[in-house]
């Protein structure tokens, strides 16, 4: 578990540029949808 709360602390990005900050977490949201996709295709 605490693998994971480092990977997520990664992932978060500290930035004031309102733009910066949507542009990454939608990049962080098309990535986790595809890795679902792909776990859903698999099964």
């Amino acid at each position: 578990m605490t693998e994971l709360v480092r990977v997520l602390r990664g992932l978060r990005r500290l930035t004031d540029d309102p733009r910066d900050a949507f542009a990454h977490r939608l990049r962080i949201g098309l990535a986790v949808a595809a890795l679902i996709l792909i776990l859903s295709l698999l099964r």
